[in-house]
């Protein structure tokens, strides 16, 4: 994956989110169809709807 970085975008669905860091810049999280939340994986993690939704806080 890494060696398309800059050429290409690539879409990746996926649960495993240590991979997931390990290889996006940019994330993107569903709920239902729809769009959660989108950014860093720290922006992701940080964010209190995408916190509610999959820990249930």
């Amino acid at each position: 994956f890494l060696t398309l970085k800059g050429k290409h975008s690539l879409m990746v669905v996926e649960h495993d989110m240590s991979f997931i860091n390990s290889i996006a810049d940019i994330v993107t999280v569903l709920c239902d169809g729809s769009v959660l939340a989108q950014g860093t994986m720290s922006q992701v993690q940080a964010d209190e709807r995408v916190i509610e939704v999959y820990l249930g806080r």
